[in-house]
């Protein structure tokens, strides 16, 4: 029994699981929404054409940049996700959890960057 007790209470490795598909998600649409922002970009253009404007098309490329930022920010959750929930499912099974919070403070920093070049990019266009 002594063995079974330093591998961690199924509750907290089904928990790890959740926060694990939770941050999972949360990847998952970053990158659909820099998804989305790049293809409105080439929507916008290709608009401008069918309607005979092609002068009104800005060559600015923002949108595109932040919408490749945001997908590659999506990735790099996904994959920092999974790390964090291979070292608390390590943790759990040792008995000796710790917790962190450094990829919520990045993720956080990182969306309000991006959110705040996005406002930013949204007056500059208006």
């Amino acid at each position: 029994m002594e063995e079974n007790k330093n591998q961690g209470n199924p509750a907290d490795h089904l928990a790890n699981e959740r926060t694990y598909l939770a941050w999972l998600r949360t990847s998952i649409g970053i990158m659909a929404f820099g998804f989305v922002v790049v293809k409105f970009s080439l929507f916008v253009k290709q608009i401008s054409l069918i309607l005979g404007k092609p002068d009104n098309i800005q060559n600015r490329g923002y949108s595109a940049v932040l919408g490749i930022v945001l997908v590659t920010m999506g990735t790099f959750a996904a994959v920092f996700s999974y790390l964090r929930y291979k070292q608390t499912e390590k943790q759990l099974k040792a008995g000796s959890y710790h917790h962190s919070s450094v990829l919520v403070t990045i993720i956080t920093a990182l969306v309000f960057l991006i959110s705040v070049l996005l406002i930013a990019y949204l007056i500059k266009s208006t």
